[in-house]
């Protein structure tokens, strides 16, 4: 399937179960993926319970594992939170590893994988792929995955590796790069590996979805597995306490530790160039949004507060690689509505291919994670960690 009709079906398919659409087609599409629904939670359920019965064993590597993740699939702000926990844990002489599934990654060329079952290289026996090192970045963001790649830019002194397979590359990150502190990035329901603490962030402005688990809702297991939290992060909060939804999660899980933050913008940065313009640049300006993740709402009102005039958006489905010719339309159709700048997220930044005609500056903002309450639960987990 093309990516273009392989994202329309997507999009399609995220207006049914959100119940966008109707007629009788929808409703049927509905009550076929309800009925499926309950078969995927029923599996999970059961998967859990063997682990929890330890009929399957998680595996242990002898050092600090931290796994961060939500219940929902995708938009709740994930790699802003793995950014500052592995700041946090290296600033308090970790050495920290981040282990990502690489998602939407380039797979290995099927002429790899044919001269590596021609001379008995398993997939467990192969290498996983080091993003970074923790001194220097060796993949791009196509070979290492977008969000790995992000996070190894901006974290100079961490390790980012990058496999299916994350007893493997926790274990490579501790014989072969020296690491005593390995995070899961969205590590939430990956059981294989033992975790001391799991870290499940909640989006406030959409917690628990329709309630059902996929593929009717965004759920990856039911919202009772919100018990297995150590600590709850209620991510793009507003600063009110969220009484309600901190109600909910208490009649979930009366032991975990809340706290509520928020994605602050910092500073726009022009894709190619790195130039840097403060918040206030965009005051008054037109300006065209370019976006291709979960969530592209929350975004384009970041914009708008800012002061920015919306004159155009154009959205993809999330994870989409950009080609030269996306870009270059994105530009024309931006002239035509008179827009003076483009702006993207960094996560899409990216994913973008060098191009030489820029008729429009093309800009990223730039957020981080902004503690508004809970600060002190925080910083005492991470001495936890660090100083078992």
């Amino acid at each position: 399937m093309a990516r273009s009709s392989r994202e329309k079906f997507e999009f399609f398919i995220l207006a049914v179960v959100s119940d966008r659409l109707r007629g009788f087609l929808p409703g049927l599409l509905r009550f076929v993926l309800k009925s499926l629904s309950r078969l995927y939670s029923f599996l999970m359920n059961m998967r859990l319970a063997l682990y929890e019965h330890l009929l399957l064993r998680s595996q242990t590597l002898g050092c600090q594992v931290i796994s961060i993740g939500n219940l929902t699939v995708g938009g709740t702000g994930k790699t802003p939170v793995v950014e500052v926990f592995a700041r946090a844990l290296q600033k308090n002489s970790r050495k920290v590893a981040i282990l990502s599934r690489g998602y939407m990654k380039v797979e290995t060329p099927f002429a790899d994988k044919l001269k590596n079952f021609m001379t008995f290289k398993t997939p467990e026996r192969q290498p996983p792929r080091v993003v970074s090192d923790g001194e220097r970045l060796l993949l791009d963001s196509e070979m290492g995955g977008d969000e790995p790649y992000m996070l190894a830019s901006n974290l100079p002194n961490v390790c980012v590796l990058v496999d299916k397979d994350r007893v493997k590359s926790g274990r490579y990150a501790i014989q072969k790069l020296g690491c005593d502190t390995l995070i899961l990035d969205d590590g939430f329901q990956y059981l294989r590996l033992k975790h001391r603490v799991d870290i499940v962030l909640v989006d406030r402005t959409n917690p628990f979805d329709n309630g059902y688990v996929l593929p009717r809702g965004l759920l990856r297991e039911s919202v009772r597995h919100l018990s297995r939290a150590t600590f709850i992060f209620i991510t793009k909060s507003t600063g009110d306490g969220s009484p309600e939804l901190r109600q909910q999660i208490r009649a979930l899980n009366d032991k975990a530790e809340i706290a509520e933050c928020r994605h602050t913008p910092r500073h726009f940065q022009e894709v190619f160039s790195g130039e840097r313009k403060p918040l206030a640049f965009v005051r008054g300006l037109k300006i065209a949004a370019l976006s291709g993740i979960a969530a592209p709402r929350g975004f384009e009102e970041s914009i708008q507060r800012l002061g920015g005039e919306l004159v155009h958006r154009k959205r993809f489905a999330d994870h989409h690689r950009y080609t030269q010719q996306e870009l270059l339309d994105m530009i024309n159709a931006s002239r035509d509505r008179g827009a003076e700048a483009i702006v993207t997220t960094e996560k899409d930044a990216v994913r973008f291919p060098w191009i030489e005609r820029r008729d429009l500056p093309l800009y990223f903002l730039r957020v981080e994670i902004e503690l508004l309450s809970g600060e002190e639960d925080f910083n005492a987990l991470i001495s936890r960690i660090c100083f078992k």
